[in-house]
């Protein structure tokens, strides 16, 4: 599973909607939902070189640990 090494962020499940008709700013009659399925949203994950514990290792970390600088690149 792809997580985030420093955080542990990983995905968060969610819906994908489908809808149909015009909106009622648009002058219709309102949208309606037709379908509705799950879908992952993923997390920003960049594969960096960092010192883990004394060794340099090639991990999965999010972008915000990245700018934050919970990590130390090597």
């Amino acid at each position: 599973m792809k997580t985030c090494i420093i955080c542990g962020k990983g995905h968060i499940p969610g819906n994908k909607y489908v809808r149909r008709g015009a909106r009622k700013l648009h002058g219709g009659a309102g949208s309606k939902v037709t379908g509705k399925t799950l879908r992952r949203f993923l997390p920003n994950l960049q594969r960096v070189k960092i010192v883990l514990n004394g060794s340099i290792r090639r991990e999965l970390v999010c972008t915000s640990c990245i700018q934050r600088g919970a990590i130390v690149k090597a």
